[in-house]
Parts: C-alpha cells; sequence; structure tokens
C-alpha cells in the first residue's frame, strides 16, 4: 500500500481527535478510558494527580477525583495494574505474559529463592486480606539484592512480582498508600484466552487509535510502548522524515470541518508523552522539569502544555496550594506569540482549572 501523504495540520487534527481533545468533549470517564486505553497514576501532584487531570482536561468540570475512586474501588469497571489505570475488559489482553513474569535472569532467581515467601505472602492475604504492605510479614530467605531505594523492600518488590502475575491486585489505595488483596477477589472470572502474539496485535491497534497517528518501532517506553507494529495503514507526515502509522478512522475524519479548543494538559499525557513525536509531528519542544534545579529551568517545576485549537503554544508555570486554597500562576510561556483570541482562551482554562480544583486563583 503507498503511504497516505499528510500535511502537517492533517497530523496535528489525527493526533488531537484521537486524544478526545477537540470541541466534541466526551461524557462518561469510562468510555473515555476505554478509549484512551489507560490512565498513568503519578505521584506528583504539583496541580493535581496526573489521572485526574487527564481526565478533567478531556471530561471538564463535571469530572470529580471520586468518579475515578468509584470506579476502581466499588464499580471495578477499572482496574489498577502496573501504576497504570485500564478498563477491565483489558485484562485478557496481559494475561498471556503474566505467567512467565519476571522475565529478567535475576528477577526471576530471586522470585524462585524466595518461592515459601511467596507462599506466604498469598496465604496472609487469603487470611486477612486487603492489606498494605506493611501489614505483610517478610518472611524472605534472599533479601532483593538492590543498592537504592528498594533496600529493605522485599515485602513491596514481591508484591509487585505477583501483581506483574495476576495473582494479586491493588484493591484501593489510600492516598499513596497501596492496598493488595487476592486477585481473585478483585478482578473478574475470565475464561477468555488470547494468545500473546493476538494480544500484541490488538493492544497495537487499540493504542493507534488512542493516538491516531505513531511510528511502527520506536525507542522503548516504561509501562507502555509507544510503538504500533503492523497496526493501522502506512503514512507520511510533510517535512518531517520517515513513516508512521495512521488510524484508518482518523484518515476518514479528515473530510470533517475541524473543531478545536484550548486545553491545559498534564505532562504525562499521551498526547505529549512521546517528547520526539511531540517534536516531530508539533515541532513543540518539552521537558519535564521538576528534577532540575531551580534556576536552571525554562518553564517551571511542572509546567503544563497549552493546546489551542489543533496547536501546542505554550505552557502554564503553576502550583496548587491546596493549604493555602490557593492556585499560583507564575507564568504562562508562548511558544507563539498569543493573539487576543488565544490570551482569552488560556485565561478562561486557567480559571477552569482553578475552579475545578477549588481553589482561588493568583498571579
Amino acid at each position: 500500500m503507498e503511504p497516505h501523504r499528510l500535511s502537517r495540520t492533517d497530523a496535528h487534527r489525527i493526533a488531537v481527535r484521537a486524544q478526545l481533545l477537540d470541541a466534541d468533549r466526551p461524557t462518561d470517564l469510562l468510555a473515555l478510558v476505554r478509549h484512551l486505553t489507560l490512565l498513568q497514576i503519578d505521584p506528583t501532584a504539583a496541580v493535581a494527580p496526573n489521572a485526574d487531570l487527564v481526565a478533567w482536561s478531556r471530561l471538564g468540570s463535571a469530572y470529580r477525583p471520586e468518579h475515578l475512586t468509584q470506579a476502581l474501588e466499588q464499580d471495578r469497571t477499572l482496574v489498577e495494574f502496573e501504576v497504570l489505570i485500564r478498563p477491565v475488559e483489558d485484562l485478557p489482553l496481559f494475561r498471556a505474559g503474566m505467567a512467565s513474569y519476571p522475565s529478567y535472569e535475576r528477577s526471576r532467581l530471586w522470585f524462585e529463592q524466595n518461592a515459601q515467601f511467596q507462599r506466604d505472602v498469598l496465604e496472609r492475604l487469603r487470611a486477612a486480606g486487603p492489606l498494605t504492605s506493611r501489614e505483610i510479614a517478610d518472611t524472605s530467605v534472599v533479601p532483593w539484592p538492590s543498592s537504592g531505594w528498594k533496600n529493605d523492600r522485599n515485602v513491596t518488590q514481591m508484591l509487585e512480582f505477583l501483581v506483574s502475575r495476576g495473582e494479586v491486585a491493588i484493591s484501593a489505595r489510600r492516598g499513596r498508600e497501596r492496598i493488595f488483596d487476592l486477585a481473585e477477589r478483585v478482578y473478574p472470572p475470565s475464561a477468555e484466552t488470547i494468545s500473546a502474539e493476538e494480544a500484541i496485535r490488538i493492544r497495537n491497534e487499540r493504542r493507534l487509535a488512542s493516538l491516531g497517528l505513531a511510528r511502527a518501532k520506536t525507542t522503548a517506553f516504561p509501562m507502555e510502548p509507544g510503538d504500533v507494529g503492523a497496526a493501522g495503514e502506512p503514512a507520511v507526515v510533510e517535512g518531517v522524515p520517515g513513516e508512521w502509522r495512521v488510524d484508518p478512522g482518523q484518515l476518514a475524519r479528515l473530510s470533517e470541518p475541524f473543531a478545536g479548543r484550548t486545553a491545559l494538559l498534564s505532562p504525562f499525557d499521551r498526547l505529549v508523552h512521546n517528547r520526539q513525536r511531540t517534536l516531530e509531528l508539533f515541532e513543540y519542544e518539552y521537558t519535564l522539569e521538576m528534577y532540575k534545579p531551580a534556576d536552571a529551568r525554562r518553564w517551571g517545576f511542572f509546567a503544563l502544555p497549552i493546546l489551542h485549537d489543533d496547536r501546542l503554544v505554550g505552557k502554564l508555570d503553576a502550583k496548587a496550594d491546596r493549604k493555602a486554597g490557593v492556585l499560583t500562576v507564575n507564568a504562562v510561556h508562548e511558544d507563539v506569540p498569543f493573539t487576543t483570541r488565544m490570551r482569552s482562551a488560556v485565561d478562561a482554562e486557567i480559571e477552569s482549572l482553578a475552579s475545578w480544583l477549588g481553589l482561588e486563583l493568583r498571579g
């Protein structure tokens, strides 16, 4: 098949629509996560936790964090798996790889050496779960070999391995603390069997539908790949080297009028998560600067990318002080000169953010 030839504007609109960031806002949290395929959990909450910020940027002020908690802990329509929130019906796409985890030789050796420790953890959860890691005794015979922050964290390491194997699940969270239980008490029973190859194909197709446009192969990303293999159809983008894969559903929508809006995005938002893709498609440079010294930052500790219509146009440097009840705006960085209309739309979205957070706006 000859590659589809896309202008940069085409590429922008495909990506924005695929991420549900155009004017046609979604209205349902579960439907949103099903389409995006995931919400990433990140402890940084300089403005708001990532999962909540991503949901708010799509659903608007009708979204409340307690909606996500209910879906995870009561309805069980969403599940937390390996630091990502996913629709519960997607679990079969990961089961094929669970039994072989951990795959790295050092990790597998430690896991096998602590076979009794595994049984102790599972028996403790069966008898008394749900539990935090602090409520489970460390009966390991071989400590986890680490020279870093995972020293003396044998229970946590074992629980994470058992979650990845589908034997244990995260039942709830209390603040940042995870509560664990047997997977059979959290996940629904499933007789569905999907081969590893078929699961990868489906995941690639769904990832492409959520991104609109992606490379067949990219550098590895933690938690979730950024590439899509042979999913979709080939495409080239004006002024961008190399070939892409494009979602056929988004190609069909290019003939429709595009209606954009203004949105403030989390640094972990999937529209900008792959920084190389963002630079290539949008000519937009972004680096999360929270780990840099203050005097080395260009845009701020936790700058929020600003989307306007089909372009990424700037960064918002803001911080939420919940004790003081204030959202402080330190700066609005303009990557392109803002028109009066853009400035008004960005200001309105900042006001909407402050209102949603229940904070007074300053700056």
